[in-house]
C-alpha cells in the first residue's frame, strides 16, 4: 500500500483552533494564583477557604470532563466545545460580581460554571487530535498543548498588570469578552475525524480504499474497564494531577510568602509556562519516536527531581531553577497522556476513556490546593504540601515502571 499527501490537510486547522482554545480556556484557570491575594485582601477570607473554591472547581472539572469526553465521542467536538465556550465567558462575568459575604458565590461560579467551561478543552480536544494524527500524534498533541503553556506564561503577567491598574473584578470582565467571542469562533472549526470531510489521518491518500470504521479501532469502554492498565493509569492520573493542581495554584503564594515581590512571584509561574511549552513540543515529538510510555517515564523522573529540589528553594533564583524542569515535565505530561491512552486502548472510545482518567485524577488531585492552603494556615509554609507532591510523584514513577502492554486475546 502506498501513500500520498493530500494537497491540504484539515488536521492542521484543528491544531491551530486547538491552540487558541487552550490559551483562552486555561489562561483563566491558571491565573487563579495571581487573583488569590487580591481577593483575600478584599474579602478577608482564610487561604483554606479560597483554596477550597479551586479544589471544588477541579473536583467538578473531573466529572464534567468525563461527561464531555462521552458527549464528544457521541456528538463530536464542535457542539461540546461551543457549550464550553459559553460557560467560560459567562463564568468570567459572574466572577467579577461575587460578594464577600456570600462564599457560596465563588464556589458556584469558579467551582461549577468555569469548570463546565474548561471541561472539554483537554479531553475532547486531545481525543480529536488523536483521531486526526497517527504517526505524529504525540507531536501534534504537544503542539496543541503549547496553548496551555502560552497561557501559563503570558496570562498571569497580563492579569497581574490588569489587576494593578483596574482591579481584579474588572480584570475578569476584560478576560471574559475575548473568551466568549474567540472561544466560540475556534470551536466552529472542530471536526470529529478526517472521515467527515473525506480525508485520512496525517493527510494521507492511500491507493487502496479505507473506511472510517477501520480508523477508529480499539477497546470499548467496557472492555477497557476490565484491564489492569486502565486502573493503573487512573492512579497515575491521581498523582500527576495532584502535583499539577497544587503547584499551579500555590507556587505564586509560596513565592510571596518567601518575601518575593508579587510581580516576580508571578514570573515564576510564567517560567513554568515557558518551560512547559518546550516540554510539550520536545517530549511530544520524542513520544512519537521512542514511544509515549518511555517518554512519560522520563517526564515523571524530571518532575520528582524538581519537587525534591523545591524543598530547599528559598530564593528567587532557586524557584526559577525549580520552575524549569518542573514546567518541562508538567507540559510533557499533558502532551503525552492522550497518545499514551491511545497506545493502550485505541481510538474507538478515546474521549470516554481519557475522560474517566481525567476524572479520577482531578477528583482526587483537587484535594491538593485546599490541603496546601490548610497546611499553610497551620504551619505558615507550603513545604509539607510540596513534600506530599514529591511522594505522589514517586508513586507515579513506580506505576510507569510496572505498566505493561495489554495482552491481546487469542
Amino acid at each position: 500500500m502506498t501513500r500520498e499527501k493530500s494537497p491540504f490537510f484539515y488536521g492542521y486547522i484543528i491544531v491551530i483552533a486547538g491552540i487558541s482554545i487552550q490559551i483562552l480556556a486555561w489562561g483563566v484557570i491558571q491565573s487563579f494564583g495571581v487573583f488569590f491575594n487580591p481577593i483575600l485582601d478584599e474579602f478577608g477570607w482564610s487561604r483554606a477557604v479560597l483554596s477550597g473554591a479551586l479544589t471544588f472547581h477541579y473536583f467538578i472539572y473531573g466529572f464534567t470532563s468525563m461527561l464531555a469526553g462521552r458527549l464528544g465521542d457521541k456528538f463530536g467536538p464542535r457542539l461540546v466545545l461551543t457549550g464550553c465556550a459559553i460557560f467560560m465567558g459567562l463564568g468570567c462575568f459572574l466572577m467579577s460580581a461575587v460578594q464577600a459575604d456570600a462564599v457560596w458565590q465563588i464556589y458556584a461560579v469558579f467551582g461549577i460554571v468555569l469548570a463546565l467551561g474548561v471541561s472539554g478543552s483537554d479531553v475532547v480536544l486531545l481525543a480529536t487530535i488523536a483521531r486526526w494524527f497517527l504517526r505524529k500524534r504525540g507531536t501534534m498533541s504537544g503542539i496543541t498543548k503549547v496553548g496551555a503553556g502560552v497561557s501559563m506564561f503570558a496570562i498571569p503577567i497580563l492579569v497581574r498588570w490588569l489587576i494593578s491598574g483596574y482591579g481584579w473584578r474588572n480584570t475578569y470582565i476584560f478576560l471574559g469578552i475575548p473568551i466568549l467571542v474567540l472561544f466560540v469562533l475556534a470551536a466552529q472549526f472542530m471536526k470529529k475525524n478526517p472521515a467527515e470531510i473525506g480525508q485520512l489521518p496525517d493527510g494521507d491518500r492511500e491507493t487502496e480504499s479505507r473506511t472510517a470504521g477501520q480508523v477508529e479501532t480499539g477497546l470499548t469502554l467496557q472492555e477497557a474497564l476490565t484491564t489492569r492498565q486502565f486502573w493503573m493509569l487512573c492512579i497515575f492520573g491521581i498523582g500527576m494531577f495532584f502535583c499539577a493542581f497544587t503547584i499551579t495554584a500555590q507556587i505564586v503564594p509560596h513565592a510571596i510568602a518567601l518575601g518575593v515581590p508579587e510581580m516576580s512571584a508571578a514570573s515564576v509561574l510564567s517560567t513554568i509556562g515557558v518551560s512547559s511549552i518546550v516540554g510539550r513540543l520536545f517530549m511530544g515529538t520524542a513520544g512519537d519516536r521512542i514511544g509515549s510510555h518511555k517518554a512519560m517515564t522520563i517526564c515523571v523522573i524530571l518532575m520528582l527531581s524538581s519537587l525534591l529540589w523545591l524543598q530547599t528553594a528559598d530564593r528567587l533564583w532557586m524557584l526559577y531553577t525549580f520552575a524549569v524542569p518542573y514546567g518541562f515535565a508538567h507540559g510533557a505530561f499533558f502532551a503525552l497522556i492522550s497518545p499514551l491512552v491511545a497506545t493502550f486502548f485505541g481510538l474507538k472510545r478515546q474521549g470516554s476513556i481519557l475522560g474517566i482518567i481525567f476524572c479520577c485524577g482531578t477528583a482526587a488531585g483537587a484535594i491538593g490546593p485546599m490541603l496546601a492552603g490548610r497546611l499553610f494556615d497551620l504551619t505558615n509554609t507550603y513545604l509539607q504540601a510540596f513534600l506530599i507532591c514529591a511522594g505522589f510523584s514517586l508513586a507515579t514513577l513506580v506505576i510507569m515502571l510496572l505498566l505493561r502492554p495489554i495482552k491481546q486475546k487469542a
